[in-house]
């Protein structure tokens, strides 16, 4: 279900007014494309920001987290002569779903942020948009801005805007942030006095999981966010490539709290249509960077292809934890038991035969909460610190019965220390007197065999093995110290 926990502010305004500019700048990174091209934004975009306090108030006034939403550009859905995507799907029936999402945006929203350009002044499409503001019973919560006013020069220029019936507008400057903190003082304020201080609004949670959903186009992504939104959260289309941006979508589900992190369907680079193509790629994978855990979604109905088995050993290499999600698996399980396609996943993707499996149908439901329970899971396993003595003893119990041998035989491997110095992934050293001796065919037995002995049989784990060092080795050894007095354990 969707957790609406702090301020909701919604930019909407007509293509290339700069919207998706003021996202980023008030969000301090990328968040949202930006390009010319009309039509590039089709969801509602969404960051987590904090406004500090005005300038005027008392010393130790608590910043204002508050959640911004990027929309589509209204009145213009596609560039002219672009109705027809490189494989010739209409995108004008995006339309509807589209304006379903401003509309949306507009409805929810405790202030809207209605952006024009204040130096091609106001445009018929921009007393459209006021127009259907004030159907929507909107007025009262609009605040105006004027964009790109990039010095004072422009300032008179911007003035012009207030004729549009919502208050003198906000001069601002997305691109040189000319004006950001009067606009973000005065949005705090405007807060203050119409939404006033609800309980979790001033204070930003850490605990929410970022899970990131990630697969080839038309794998069910975005279907999947919106069974577990329980609404039309983002658009689904059985035209490839409609999610552009990466979503994030805050959400609880069975009483825990996450962020579902949509993102653009993935396929061949040499593939890419235009340079959007490439930023909704690049989008992707800082969202496989930022995410706690990864979903990856397979068509079960369609065979793993080089993309799918490319993003596997990306998540691999990165160390994410992940759920290989099987979509759309009442459409191909008359043909397949779940037995006969996890030997064909072994196959196909070879490296995260540990990633655990679900079976789901996003478009029915069926297998959402055993996934999410799953997600969740791998957070803990991925989270959790292993004593020291645990550690140690489960490395030298497995040297036991398996040590690794020297290629000519003549030195013997021996384990000095071991300490789990991270987390998320676990991040395991060892202080070997012979890192070589464990490296490559003994280092994979040694982490499958540490999967079944420790609390990580469903998640990466990174080893790491140092040559002995006694200035390493004495910090290693009073860090476990710590922890184990930290965790009661004693030395």
């Amino acid at each position: 279900m969707p957790r609406p926990r702090y301020p909701q502010i919604a930019i909407v305004g007509r293509p290339n007014v700069g919207k998706s500019s003021l996202l980023n700048r008030f969000a301090g990174r990328r968040v949202s494309i930006v390009d010319p091209t009309p039509g590039v934004t089709r969801d509602r975009v969404s960051t987590i920001v904090e406004l500090p306090a005005p300038t005027e108030t008392p010393r130790g006034t608590p910043a204002k987290t508050v959640e911004i939403m990027d929309t589509g550009g209204y009145g213009v859905y596609m560039a002219e002569g672009k109705r027809f995507d490189d494989v010739g799907a209409d995108l004008s029936t995006l339309t509807d779903d589209i304006e379903h999402q401003i509309r949306t945006a507009i409805k929810e929203a405790d202030l809207i942020l209605f952006v024009i350009d204040a130096q091609d002044g106001v445009t018929a499409l921009d007393q459209t948009i006021s127009t259907l503001l004030r159907k929507a019973g909107a007025a009262s919560k609009v605040m105006l801005v004027a964009n790109k006013v990039d010095d004072e020069g422009w300032v008179a220029e911007a003035q012009d805007a207030a004729r549009l019936g919502f208050g003198e507008p906000m001069p601002v400057s997305a691109s040189n942030s000319f004006g950001s903190r009067r606009l973000s003082e005065a949005i705090y304020i405007w807060l203050d006095e119409h939404v006033g201080h609800s309980d979790g609004h001033e204070s930003k949670t850490r605990d929410d999981i970022k899970m990131a959903i990630v697969g080839k186009r038309n794998s069910g992504k975005s279907t999947l966010i919106n069974a577990w939104a329980g609404e039309p959260r983002v658009i689904v289309s059985e035209i490839a490539g409609t999610t552009r941006d990466s979503v994030d979508v805050r959400l609880e589900i069975d009483g825990r709290a996450l962020v579902a992190i949509d993102t653009a369907g993935v396929r061949k680079q040499k593939s890419f249509a235009d340079d959007i193509e490439f930023y909704a790629h690049t989008r992707m994978e800082e969202s496989i960077r930022r995410a706690d855990v990864v979903l990856l979604l397979l068509d079960a109905t369609a065979e793993v292809s080089q993309v799918d088995q490319k993003l596997a050993k990306s998540l691999l290499d990165q160390a994410k934890p992940t759920v290989i999600v099987i979509n759309k698996w009442d459409l191909a399980e008359e043909k397949f038991t779940t037995d006969e396609f996890m030997d064909y996943l072994t196959q196909q993707l070879r490296g995260l035969e540990f990633a655990p499996v679900v079976f789901i149908s996003a478009s029915t439901g069926d297998g959402l909460s055993d996934l999410a329970a799953m997600a969740f899971n791998l957070y803990e396993q991925a989270s959790h610190r292993e004593s020291t003595g645990k550690l140690n003893a489960a490395i030298k119990d497995i040297m036991t019965q398996r040590g690794p041998s020297s290629e000519f035989g003549t030195r013997r491997a021996k384990l000095l220390y071991a300490s789990q110095v991270e987390t998320n992934p676990p991040t395991l050293v060892l202080v070997v007197n012979e890192p070589k001796l464990f490296e490559g065919q003994y280092e994979r037995y040694l982490m499958n065999q540490l999967r079944e002995r420790l609390p990580f049989s469903e998640v990466p784990i990174r080893l790491r093995f140092k040559k002995r060092e006694r200035a390493d080795l004495d910090e290693m050894k009073a860090r476990g110290k710590k922890h184990a007095a930290e965790q009661g354990e004693g030395n």
